[in-house]
């Protein structure tokens, strides 16, 4: 009789991290529903609202290091609870907020730490304690948060703030995001893995109890020099700039080429539906082959659909390219999570990922200011999207150089494993 494999207790802390991450990551970077009614009703034109959008993804940005240092040092309940406050107390700001100055404090600043604190960077290092066997699968299911964000929040926030208006719309979501994210800090997420952790009883007792001498003795000062976090660094620099590009003027771009608004929601929407199933195979193909591949893979189909993008003009070829472009939109994140846990070691991965985040968010603010200039400026979005589908293109190119296993020392230099 074949015995039945207990529930391993870290797939919990996933389910949360992934609803947790849904809510994050589909208001930062969904922020499209948002964006011409906050225009129309603050008096701000597309340049200058895109320009406070764009300083609230450098702050989110900004944020990310500060919450994996926080994590390893306070815990990851702590900085959720931290950052679900400022979340509440800056949407309460953001409503009544008139004046460029304020919003930009509001929503811009304070409401972009708040969602730092709570975002995937705070909830990878909790991940990677808890999973080892099947890291890549976890981390990939923390990245269908992300896209269940947008494939869900994307058209629910529209059909909100064309019912009851833009404010009340982001009133509710912060209380929905307290009645989800203070019980699931409190109950669910726990810092504390068990010994041998997703390990199979075998392997868990053959597994050796320190991290191997490289990972050990390499310090994050001489981590953030090599090659391979660089490199890391550009692809996410290329993923937030796609990412938030979409996000921020996709649906205003899409109804600038025609389209109604809700079909435009619809099909940003959809990227994101896609993606939650694209993830699923992603998930378990990360821990089977070398992600190095998937990562390229991923950012060059990615590179097509933005050019697809730009090009449809029906409904369906709307549908077709945004479903064949969601296959491919998750994971980037994830995988380079996971690599940097692999290549770096669980002890650092925390601030390295905060770290490499932030080169994420750098590109988001720029596609954020870019969108909006590019489009007041020259009448057309190519210029905006065209970059992105290049600079992903380009990171397909430099993820396929990135190293298939860890790393070893040599004398003072560090030489990566092809």
């Amino acid at each position: 009789m074949k015995t039945r494999t207990p529930w391993y207790p870290g797939w919990n802390i996933v389910a949360a991290a992934t609803l947790l991450t849904m809510l994050t990551v589909g208001m930062r970077l969904g922020i499209g529903p948002f964006f011409l009614p906050m225009a129309e009703d603050l008096g701000f034109s597309r340049s200058l609202l895109a320009s406070i959008i764009g300083v609230g993804m450098l702050c989110y940005g900004l944020a990310m290091p500060l919450a994996g240092y926080l994590v390893g040092r306070l815990g990851t309940r702590f900085v959720l609870l931290l950052g679900t406050a400022i979340v509440f107390l800056s949407t309460a700001w953001t409503v009544t907020a008139r004046t460029p100055v304020s919003f930009l404090l509001a929503f811009g600043v304070l409401m972009s730490f708040g969602l730092g604190f709570t975002s995937p960077v705070a909830l990878t290092p909790v991940i990677s304690r808890w999973f080892t066997r099947q890291r890549g699968m976890a981390l990939f299911f923390l990245s269908t948060g992300s896209m269940a964000g947008m494939a869900v929040l994307t058209p629910v926030l529209a059909l909100a703030i064309a019912r009851v208006g833009w404010q009340q719309t982001l009133l509710g979501f912060a209380v929905i995001f307290a009645v989800v994210t203070i019980p699931a800090a409190l109950f669910i997420i726990r810092d504390d893995a068990p010994a041998g952790t997703d390990l199979l009883p075998a392997a868990a007792g053959s597994m050796p109890q320190t991290a191997p001498p490289a990972q050990a003795s390499l310090g994050f000062a001489a981590a953030v020099r090599t090659a391979p976090f660089l490199k890391i660094v550009f692809g996410l620099f290329a993923c937030g700039f796609s990412m938030n590009l979409l996000g921020t003027h996709g649906v205003p771009m899409l109804m600038d080429h025609g389209f109604d608004a809700m079909t435009s929601s619809y099909g940003i929407g959809l990227i994101g539906l896609v993606a939650i199933l694209g993830t699923l195979v992603l998930g378990r193909l990360s821990d089977r082959t070398a992600r190095r591949n998937i990562l390229g893979a991923i950012y060059f189909v990615r590179g097509l659909g933005f050019f697809a993008l730009l090009m449809v003009g029906t409904h369906w070829e709307l549908y077709i390219a945004a479903a064949i472009g969601g296959l491919v939109w998750a994971g980037s994140i994830a995988t380079s999570s996971a690599m940097l846990a692999d290549i770096y070691g669980v002890r650092l991965v925390g601030l390295m990922y905060g770290t490499a985040y932030l080169g994420h968010q750098v590109g988001a603010m720029l596609s954020s200011w870019l969108g909006g200039w590019a489009f007041e400026r020259f009448g057309t979005h190519w210029v905006a999207f065209g970059t992105a589908g290049l600079l992903l293109l380009a990171a397909a190119a430099v993820s396929m150089r990135l190293p298939l296993k860890g790393f070893t020392l040599m004398g003072p230099a560090l030489a990566v494993k092809g």
